[in-house]
C-alpha cells in the first residue's frame, strides 16, 4: 500500500460532524475498514523506516496505532472519539513513547502531519537533553540548520520556558535551546498529500531526514540519564 484510501478520509470527515456514540456504533463497519486501511499503511511504512533505522524492526503495526477512544475523565471536552488516526513507531514500541524519539504520523483532515522528537519528556530525559546541549550544542545546531531539515520541518516546535531552566544562567550562550520543554520536528501536510499515491515514499524520505534529530535526543538519554 502506497497511500491511504479516500474512504478513510470520508470516515474521519463524517466522524468530525457526528462525534457521538450512536452514530459511531451505526458506522462501526466504516470505522473498522478505515482503521484497517491505516494499519495496512503503517505496515507498509515500517520496512521503509527500518531500511535506515533498524531499531524499528519487528514492530507490530497494530500496536503502533493509537486508540480512537478519548479519555474524557479530566477533560471539559466530552466528545467520545478522536477525529484522527495516529501512530507512533519507535524502538521498544509504545512502552518507550515517553523515553525515546521515534516517528509519528497523524491523519486528521485539516491537521495532517509527520513528526518526531521529545514531546513533554519526563525530567530524566529533558535534563539529559539539556546536559548534552550544554556539553556540545554544535551537532544539534548543525542538524537544525541543514537545508534538508529546514526544507522538511522549518524551525523546531515545542513549548519553552520564559526564563532559564534550573541550574543554567539566563545569559547561557545556548539558552535559546535550553529553554525548550519539548523538542519537536513537525512536517505539516495538506490533506490531498495524505491520499496521494506517493505518501509512502514521501513519509519515508521525511523520516529519514528527521533521523539525526531523533538520534541526538536519544543519544542524550543514553549518555546522560
Amino acid at each position: 500500500m502506497t497511500h491511504l484510501a479516500s474512504n478513510t478520509g470520508d470516515f474521519l470527515a463524517d466522524l468530525k460532524r457526528n462525534n457521538d456514540r450512536t452514530w459511531f456504533n451505526d458506522n462501526k463497519d466504516r470505522y473498522e475498514a478505515a482503521r484497517a486501511d491505516f494499519e495496512s499503511f503503517i505496515g507498509a511504512l515500517l520496512p521503509r523506516i527500518e531500511a535506515f533505522d533498524p531499531n524499528v524492526a519487528g514492530l507490530n503495526p497494530k500496536k503502533c496505532v493509537f486508540r480512537i477512544y478519548r479519555d474524557t475523565r479530566f477533560s471539559k471536552d466530552k466528545t467520545p472519539y478522536k477525529t484522527n488516526f495516529g501512530a507512533h513507531m519507535l524502538m521498544g514500541g509504545s512502552k518507550n513513547v515517553r523515553q525515546r524519539a521515534g516517528y509519528y504520523i497523524q491523519v486528521e483532515l485539516g491537521n495532517c502531519f509527520l513528526a518526531g522528537g521529545a514531546h513533554q519528556p519526563p525530567s530524566a530525559w529533558i535534563n539529559a537533553i539539556r546536559r548534552r546541549i550544554d556539553a556540545d550544542a554544535a551537532p544539534l545546531k548543525k542538524i537544525l540548520k541543514s537545508k534538508s531539515f529546514r526544507t522538511a520541518f522549518g524551525d523546531i516546535e515545542g513549548e519553552s520556558l520564559k526564563t532559564a531552566p534550573k541550574g543554567y544562567p539566563k545569559d547561557h550562550p545556548k539558552i535559546d535551546l535550553l529553554r525548550y520543554k519539548s523538542f519537536l520536528a513537525v512536517h505539516h501536510m495538506p490533506d490531498e498529500m495524505v491520499f496521494a499515491k506517493d505518501l509512502l515514499k514521501h513519509a519515508a524520505k521525511t523520516y529519514k531526514t528527521m533521523k539525526p534529530f531523533g538520534d541526538f535526543l536519544n543519544g542524550a538519554m543514553d549518555e546522560y540519564a
